[in-house]
C-alpha cells in the first residue's frame, strides 16, 4: 500500500464525514460524521508518520492515544445527548434551539 492510497482513503473518510455532519439533523448522525472526520485526519497523520520515518512505532502509539481520547469524547458526547433527550425530549437539532432555561 502506498502513501497516496492511504491519503486518498483518509480524504474519502473526511469527505464522507463532512457530508454526514452537515447534512443530518440527528445528534447521533452528526457525532458519527465528526468521528469520521477525526478518523480520516488520524489515518492521514499516522500514514504520513509511517512513510516518513520508515515505520517507527512512535506514530502508531500516538494513533492509539488519539483513538483513546476519541472514545472518551464520543462517550461524553453521547452522555450529553442522552441528557438533552431526557430533559427536552429533543432528538434532532431543530428542537434544541434554546438550551438555556
Amino acid at each position: 500500500m502506498t502513501l497516496e492510497t492511504v491519503l486518498v482513503v483518509a480524504a474519502a473518510l473526511v469527505g464522507v464525514g463532512v457530508y454526514g455532519a452537515l447534512s443530518q439533523q440527528s445528534f447521533v448522525m452528526i457525532m458519527m460524521g465528526i468521528e469520521l472526520i477525526i478518523n480520516g485526519a488520524l489515518l492521514a497523520g499516522v500514514g504520513l508518520w509511517a512513510y516518513s520515518t520508515g515505520g517507527s512505532p512512535k506514530g502508531q502509539m500516538l494513533g492509539v492515544v488519539i483513538l483513546t481520547v476519541m472514545a472518551v469524547e464520543a462517550a461524553l458526547g453521547f452522555a450529553v445527548m442522552t441528557n438533552i433527550y431526557r430533559v427536552r425530549k429533543a432528538d434532532i437539532t431543530e428542537k434544541t434551539k434554546r438550551l438555556r432555561g
